[in-house]
């Protein structure tokens, strides 16, 4: 974790010669060891982007990972409402004390510091940025395996704050069948080619959903093209999502910890292993 001088334009980025070589950490960067941040895009909304970083943060907590979740979509957060907590951020001489879920993954959201969780939040770009920047400077989020970035549509001041700023390892792609989310995707793709950090891979959500009674498969958004947009823009297929009730019932009850799916698991195992392909690839 590091923090640049007064005279830099980024974190990490300083060339002025009052800077020490030696990173300036905050009192909660000093605390916090972080293994992996992984930034969950999509650029386009209402692919389930948010659902799909809260399971992955599930999914690898039952591998044995410590995992966190940093809310990055400050005027349009839902990772405290999927899992339920509703208690504030506590606050120590050392920074801000990040909120756990019920089984213990730490979660830190704007909306975990207004009053009201309908309360709007109106705010421009660079305070917006400001506030995303504090979420990595001034949170206490101790040891944690995983880091997930969960980032809001689009390819504007958020998602430019987070690669600039932040030590992100690497990005997830999360699209659906129509072609213009993939199109709107494809903008996300070539906006991360930007910066060094790799895309582990593309998950594709709402690839369809089973009759309860005859288990076909109904191609609600169209035929599933994620393997073929994976192939396309050279990145790893994590695997495709049905769209399931039970999900959306246990993230509306702030349950989503109870939600067991198979897809899921076998999604986070394939991102655990292109993050190790990724790491092993990089010279010492």
């Amino acid at each position: 974790m590091s923090e640049s001088c007064n005279s830099c334009s980024a974190a990490g980025s300083c060339t002025t010669d009052s800077c020490s070589s030696e990173p300036k950490l905050t009192a909660a960067q000093k605390v916090s060891r972080i293994g992996k941040v992984i930034a969950v895009m999509s650029g386009k909304g209402g692919v389930g982007k948010s659902s799909v970083t809260s399971m992955l943060a599930v999914s690898l907590m039952r591998q044995g990972f410590k995992v966190g979740i940093l809310d990055a979509d400050i005027t349009g957060p839902s990772i405290p409402k999927i899992f339920g907590v509703t208690g504030k951020a506590g606050a120590s001489e050392g920074g801000i004390i990040a909120p756990k879920s019920r089984d213990g993954i730490k979660l830190m959201s704007l909306n975990l510091m207004i009053e009201m969780e309908d309360d709007p939040v109106i705010l421009r770009g660079p305070l917006i940025s400001q506030v995303v920047n504090q979420f990595w400077t001034d949170v206490i989020w101790g040891e944690l395996d995983y880091l997930l970035i969960d980032l809001p549509p689009g390819t504007g001041d958020v998602p430019i704050t987070v690669f600039q700023s932040l030590p992100v390892n690497g990005s997830v792609m999360v699209t659906s069948p129509q072609a213009l989310a993939n199109m709107v995707v494809r903008k996300a793709i070539k906006m991360v080619r930007n910066y060094e950090p790799p895309i582990y891979g593309l998950i594709e959500n709402m690839a369809y959903v089973q009759c309860p009674d005859c288990k076909k498969k109904i191609e609600v958004f169209g035929k599933p093209k994620g393997e073929e947009e994976a192939k396309r823009n050279s990145i790893p297929y994590l695997g495709e999502l049905p769209l399931d009730p039970l999900l959306a019932e246990l993230s509306d009850a702030g349950k989503i910890e109870d939600y067991q799916s198979p897809f899921f698991d076998e999604i986070a195992k394939r991102l655990a292993e292109e993050i190790k392909k990724s790491s092993d690839k990089k010279p010492a």
